[in-house]
């Protein structure tokens, strides 16, 4: 029997998947070449099965996963209320590093750590004013994003803390 495990890093996330032969306490070792029982170990030990169709799934499908790659690095780079902030501030207009610091109210590295995460995503560009550098938008999209992000959120909290259901 395979059992499948997923080995967990250092700071315990789950890394890739890797299969591991154990034999089965009751079952005498194969004699020859036969096909292996594939299991998944689900958490808590529970053996599932694993079905031989989505093995085979098409190339189409699996193409149509990779197309979302660049909208769940756009997430990830957003995925801070740090950067969230950054973007609105920024939707007003340019900005420097230092109006952004004093904006915000946080740590000028901080700031420009949080800013370069940023421009590596393509969010912001930026731009020489004089002496500083200034840093804008990338374009409009993503600030309608976050926008919407944010209204839905609130609205997300207000219907939970009145008892109603958010819909």
């Amino acid at each position: 029997m395979i059992r499948r495990t997923v080995a967990r890093g250092a700071l315990g996330e789950a890394a890739v998947p890797e299969a591991v032969a154990h034999p089965a306490p009751s079952e005498p070792a194969p004699s020859g070449p036969a096909e292996p029982d594939l299991t998944d170990t689900a958490p808590g030990g529970t053996a599932v099965s694993a079905s031989a169709d989505a093995d085979r799934s098409s190339a189409a499908d699996r193409s149509a996963v990779g197309s979302y790659a660049p909208a769940a690095e756009l997430l990830r780079a957003l995925a801070s209320p740090l950067r969230i902030a950054i973007v609105m501030r920024l939707d007003d207009g340019d900005q420097c590093v230092h109006e952004l610091v004093d904006a915000l109210g946080v740590p000028q590295p901080l700031v420009s750590q949080h800013l370069r995460v940023l421009r590596g995503a393509g969010v912001v560009v930026p731009h020489r004013r004089g002496r500083e550098v200034a840093y804008s938008l990338a374009d409009s999209h993503v600030a309608h994003v976050v926008r919407d992000a944010v209204a839905h959120s609130a609205h997300s909290v207000r219907g939970h803390i009145a008892g109603t259901p958010s819909t």
